[in-house]
């Protein structure tokens, strides 16, 4: 399951054990150089020391991807923003949506129910008069 959040992106998985929190902090290099990436990670393993045990649940395996947004985000923003992550992610798991939180397909866009892609028309043959 995935939650989006302005500094990161959490990804969790319930393990069938109920044995202690695992959390794993990643930057790729979009985030910027060596210095930068640490740091983002510094800020995130920060974020999830200061949250406490009631925040992550146990029995569960969280990744934290940073983003760029982390370098410059307020602290207390980071820490609302893990807490309402992780709120999203339990409430999608005890509603079995499961898989990654996203939106609806839009209506026009969705091809969700349709079976297959609409039958294209040949193109017309473009006549000029001289």
């Amino acid at each position: 399951m995935r939650a989006p959040a302005a500094a990161f992106v959490l990804q969790a998985r319930c393990r069938a054990d109920n044995d202690t929190v695992r959390v794993g902090f990643t930057a790729s290099r979009q985030v910027g150089n060596a210095a930068e990436r640490n740091r983002v990670r510094r800020r995130l393993r920060e974020v999830v020391r200061l949250a406490g045990a009631d925040t992550l649940q146990a029995g569960h395996d969280y990744v934290l991807v940073g983003r760029r947004a982390a370098l410059n985000r307020p602290f207390g923003e980071m820490m609302q923003d893990l807490a309402m992550a992780v709120q999203r992610i339990h409430a999608a798991a005890r509603e079995g949506t499961g898989g990654a939180l996203k939106r609806p397909l839009h209506e026009a866009g969705s091809l969700a129910g349709k079976g297959s892609l609409p039958a294209r028309k040949p193109p017309q043959a473009v006549r000029s008069e001289r």
